[in-house]
């Protein structure tokens, strides 16, 4: 870590107020989990300030992968992508993924504008960050090598906060990148509404009641 960390250079700091506490969230959705074949083919991303309000519209885009590259799908993966409508947006789209990577870095660049100062975030954030970083790696470059991963605090809880784990808000389990977005940053707006305040934190009835309050303009 050390040897890798040393050779990243100091970040110059922007004047805009409040932009060093942005957050960059990403999400992909691929062919499968494999850095070694698998495709990127849908990526979104949005940007929150410190209070976890969307800056902007963000972005959302469909890459164009060949029918090979589907047919190479795990069967779990291939009935998720069918269910969601997202295969055949990839067989009609034209999308390349220099010009997805460009559309997501204007719209991240318009409210981050300089690099390496705001983390990426997101659930299991490392796995979107691997096919980030091999076939659009000026994104990679533009963000921080810190990432927030709302799993982990997921995770935290479930062991020492339980009772704000299992009364954390559903997903809907789109499996499209948006609305994984979305979930995602409701999730650690409950987190932040439950688990980081002072201790003994609110009860299961109060934390029943955020996860209810986040839900109820989901359409």
């Amino acid at each position: 870590m050390l040897p890798h960390a040393a050779t990243r250079s100091r970040a110059p700091r922007s004047n805009v107020p409040g932009v060093m506490d942005r957050l960059v969230w990403i999400d992909c959705e691929m062919t499968g989990l494999d850095l070694g074949k698998d495709a990127l083919i849908e990526i979104a991303a949005l940007v929150t300030d410190a209070e976890l309000n969307v800056l902007g519209d963000g972005v959302d885009i469909v890459i164009h992968a060949d029918d090979e590259v589907l047919a190479s799908m795990p069967e779990v993966v291939m009935e998720m992508h069918a269910k969601s409508g997202l295969t055949e947006e990839v067989r009609a789209s034209a999308v390349t993924l220099e010009e997805a990577e460009a559309a997501v870095l204007a719209y991240i660049k318009e409210w981050v504008p300089d690099p390496r100062t705001a983390p990426l975030a997101g659930n299991s954030i490392a796995t979107d960050r691997g096919f980030i970083a091999r076939d659009m790696p000026a994104l990679d470059a533009h963000l921080h090598y810190r990432m927030v991963d709302v799993s982990s605090i997921k995770e935290l809880c479930r062991r020492w906060y339980p009772r704000i784990y299992y009364a954390q808000p559903g997903k809907g389990l789109a499996h499209r990148a948006l609305a994984d977005i979305v979930e995602s940053i409701r999730e650690l707006a409950y987190y932040r509404r439950t688990a980081f305040v002072p201790q003994p934190g609110p009860t299961t009835e109060q934390a029943q009641a955020v996860a209810a309050d986040l839900l109820k303009n989901v359409k």
